[in-house]
């Protein structure tokens, strides 16, 4: 039996952002009570993360925007109570990790929170020691927040979040900058916390593969804001799959892969919710078939490779940030028209690899050309017009007032006509479904609407090379295929694209080349086809092979794999 009272209350609630013409969400309601894991979904603007920032108060005494019905979270009315008395019922992990950091070590950040409650000394220090234990910092107790990688920071925001022990916990995407063993051990973390029964979390989260295992429950935002479906994870996701779809919602990878294979002709019943449960559920290839297919694309990669030149050269490439060494001595070639992935651990430099490519961290000069161009000593100018870079956390590239602003600006350093500004413009908000937020303020938009926009900033003026660190991070199914099929578009057309991602699921399905990084230095480089028959090259360096990959090359359904 539930207890009588929820641990949270939402009750007809609608947020509207102060320059939005229209609430997203609008009239939510639902309880959540201890032992509960709720997964929130619904595709990029429905109000996933608005919707959390109600929940302890944020919204409406922090930040602008118009609030309309009510939220209670241990009984206390979120609208008057004060957010440091919320916090104690509620605690958040932002989607962006770094905007929650404020103190000058990992053991200070998990400190803080506690240490505001006037809690006793020996308190703060058992619950500091236990979260940090829980995600694999304690023993980077002393250094600073900085130093830490992406995922990194993102288990120290998680750390905080534990610490403060509050019964319920909100989490906006809390893998998504997470290594494989970095998912495992969140998960695992998570996981204790809720075991005890007196607790429980909301999750908002796109990698529905490691959540399937971990979430009891569903409740899913339509394009509107408004609840579609709400109920047991498993049911949701599978009596609901096609509309699931249809809205642009993120699925489990091997539910996607069964309604492809369903289209297909294939039977397979009840959807699969894991890749184990997809490959109970299809036949085995032979082996000796599977052998074949793999030497051919082996023979055909190599004589391809063979007749590619490169358009962006390493030589050396040694970075250092403050007195540490980042990169050591990577040579690399990357051909034109390709699309390469950057994978490995979190910490094996991909983020300064593809910044020092792009030149977005000056590298060394004489240690990196692109078409001929030294980004070392290059002009911003110069850079702009051959490489567009797309930032992992958008924010760090707005500097307009307006969406609209936004995308022109580059365009009016050019000195282009009015006229094709705006209709250059006009297209890329068509393109990437912003012709609504044209005059909003971009820090205004959803996560994955500033991911959109940060794309096509990057892609108006048209420049030979695109680099992106993480692109389809913050994005619903549907953003995220229509940014790839942009890409691969891109890529026909001429553009050499370069990505860096954790998503290997991606990296298997979309892109030509894969380079796989471990400690600062290459491990592998070459076409994605090849490299991922060795598996060995990914465990190495800390990653692991998708399973839905595994299931599929190991499947005789043809395709897919």
């Amino acid at each position: 039996m539930r207890p009588s009272a929820p641990l949270l209350s939402v009750r007809e609630v609608s947020l509207t952002h102060a320059e939005a013409e229209r609430p997203s969400p609008r009239d939510v309601s639902f309880d959540i009570h201890p032992g509960e894991v709720v997964l929130l979904l619904g595709p990029s603007g429905s109000g996933k993360s608005t919707l959390t920032l109600s929940l302890n108060g944020l919204i409406p005494h922090a930040l602008p925007a118009t609030m309309t019905g009510s939220v209670r979270a241990g009984g206390i009315d979120t609208a008057t109570a004060q957010t440091a008395t919320l916090s104690t019922h509620v605690a958040m992990v932002f989607q962006d990790p770094d905007a929650q950091i404020v103190t000058g070590t990992v053991y200070d950040e998990v400190a803080f929170g506690p240490e505001n409650l006037l809690l006793p000394l020996e308190v703060v220090r058992t619950r500091t020691e236990e979260a940090l234990r829980r995600v694999g910092l304690w023993e980077r107790r002393r250094e600073n927040p900085d130093h830490l990688s992406g995922g990194g920071r993102q288990r120290l925001a998680i750390a905080c979040a534990l610490a403060m022990g509050s019964p319920l916990i909100v989490l906006d995407e809390p893998t998504a900058n997470l290594d494989p063993q970095g998912i495992d051990d969140v998960y695992a973390a998570l996981t204790e916390v809720v075991a005890a029964g007196d607790r429980a979390i909301l999750l908002v989260e796109h990698n529905l593969d490691a959540a399937m295992g971990f979430v009891t429950r569903t409740i899913v935002l339509d394009r509107e804001g408004r609840v579609a479906f709400d109920g047991p994870a498993a049911e949701v996701i599978r009596d609901h799959a096609d509309e699931l779809v249809a809205m642009g919602v993120w699925l489990p990878g091997a539910t996607l892969a069964a309604l492809r294979l369903r289209a297909q002709g294939h039977r397979i019943d009840p959807l699969p919710l894991s890749p184990e449960d997809l490959a109970a559920a299809l036949p085995s290839r032979p082996a000796s078939d599977a052998s074949d297919r793999a030497h051919r694309a082996e023979a055909f990669d190599a004589a391809e490779t063979r007749a590619e030149e490169p358009l962006i050269r390493a030589r050396g490439l040694t970075v250092k940030r403050r007195r540490t060494e980042i990169l050591h001595d990577i040579d690399l070639d990357l051909a034109a028209g390709t699309l390469t992935a950057i994978v490995g651990a979190n910490g094996a430099g991909k983020t300064t690899l593809i910044q020092a490519l792009a030149g977005v961290v000056p590298p060394p000069r004489g240690q990196v050309r692109i078409d001929g161009m030294d980004p070392g000593s290059a002009s911003p100018r110069d850079l702009a017009e051959h490489i567009g870079f797309v930032f992992q956390n958008p924010e760090h590239q707005f500097i307009a007032h307006t969406v609209f602003d936004e995308l022109a600006h580059g365009l009016r350093l050019r000195h282009l006509p009015d006229d094709e500004i705006t209709a250059r413009v006009d297209e890329m908000l068509a393109r990437f479904g912003l012709e609504h937020k044209a005059a909003v303020h971009p820090f205004l938009l959803s996560g994955g609407e500033k991911r959109r926009l940060s794309v096509g900033t990057a892609l108006i003026t048209r420049p030979r090379v695109l680099a992106l660190d993480e692109p389809s991070f913050g994005q619903d199914r549907a953003r995220a295929s229509e940014l790839l099929d942009l890409l691969a578009r891109l890529r026909a057309e001429g553009t050499t694209i370069v990505i860096v991602t954790h998503d290997l699921q991606l990296v298997a399905e979309h892109t030509t080349h894969t380079v796989v990084l471990a400690d600062g230095r290459v491990r592998a480089a070459g076409r994605t086809s090849v490299l991922f028959q060795d598996e060995s090259l990914f465990t190495g360096a800390g990653l692991r092979l998708p399973a839905l990959q595994r299931v599929l090359a190991s499947a005789d359904v043809g395709g897919l794999s």
